[in-house]
């Protein structure tokens, strides 16, 4: 008969130790380094050891720097536009697809969940070639059948950080559609039963008995959607550039303009701790607020 081997003590420790030694290097360190010569003046691709200490110079900097907030308002537009177009959208597709009428819900949730596999560089292409102006799958549509004329979707300054916002939401509503499956999955049915004997309808069982019952799970569904899209970056480079202008900027592609392509590593890296810190404050609001709206449901 076999018998059960307790490790010793040290054994655990050191298991531990590993994943945590990993986790200090891959984050704190990186982000430790970047605090440091945030307070330094360090570009023009100089040796990181000719970086000069400068003070709050850099910070003072950042504060009075337009292009920066230019960027921020456009991370907290995409933040809006996905917790709308991506959570929101996911929960109204879970309970279409959890319907007593919804077949092949497998189907749902695999074809669902598929783009969010496709890397983000390669979204950004093919989106890149949905919008173009010229050859463009929409201005086909819109001028063939539509009998319209076309338009520079990704050239449109007012508008552009819609249209790259559209991307992102068909990329990851599947996405969410599969962590909200396995949430509303986990309700006991009993309770969606006697709503239904009560006379509940099936708006008023979603946003009073649903919603509340899955909050935890709301909430780090919006964690995940506003740290993704506050570090946005891959597809928008794919896609604009940061252009028209300065019309797409985030702060992830003014962080790197700024250290990569005008060699300035030491605000670069006062923008990377300036995006650390907002996106701490914009996730804790929007907790707070999402937990505020739930329980006022609940009531």
């Amino acid at each position: 008969m076999l018998q059960s081997v307790k490790p010793r003590r040290w054994v655990v420790v050191l298991y531990l130790l590993i994943p945590v030694a990993l986790f200090i290097f891959a984050v704190f360190v990186p982000l430790l380094t970047a605090l440091y010569f945030s307070f330094s003046e360090w570009k023009n691709g100089q040796s990181i050891y000719t970086a000069t200490f400068n003070g709050i110079a850099n910070y003072a900097q950042l504060i009075a720097d337009p292009t920066f907030w230019l960027s921020f308002g456009n991370n907290i537009y995409l933040v809006a536009a996905c917790i709308i177009g991506q959570i929101g959208l996911a929960f109204v597709l879970v309970l279409f697809a959890n319907s007593k009428l919804a077949v092949g819900k497998t189907v749902h949730r695999t074809f669902g969940f598929f783009p969010s596999t496709i890397s983000a560089v390669c979204i950004g292409l093919i989106w890149s070639i949905i919008f173009h102006s010229k050859y463009g799958l929409l201005n086909w549509f819109v001028v063939n059948v539509l009998g319209g004329t076309k338009q520079a979707w990704l050239g449109d300054s007012a508008h552009v950080m819609l249209y790259v916002s559209i991307p992102l939401i068909w990329q990851f509503i599947g996405y969410y559609m599969v962590i909200l499956f396995s949430a509303i999955a986990g309700i006991d049915q009993q309770i969606f039963e006697s709503a239904e004997i009560d006379g509940a309808n099936g708006f008023q069982t979603a946003i009073h008995i649903t919603l509340p019952m899955i909050r935890s799970t709301m909430l780090v569904c919006l964690t995940l959607c506003v740290a993704g899209n506050m570090k946005a970056f891959d597809s928008i480079w794919t896609m604009t550039a940061g252009g028209p202008g300065y019309a797409s900027y985030v702060m992830a592609l003014y962080g790197y303009t700024v250290s990569f392509q005008q060699s300035n590593m030491g605000y670069g890296s006062t923008i990377s701790i300036g995006i650390f810190v907002l996106s701490l404050a914009v996730i804790g609001g929007s907790r707070l607020l999402v937990n505020r709206m739930t329980r006022g449901l609940e009531e």
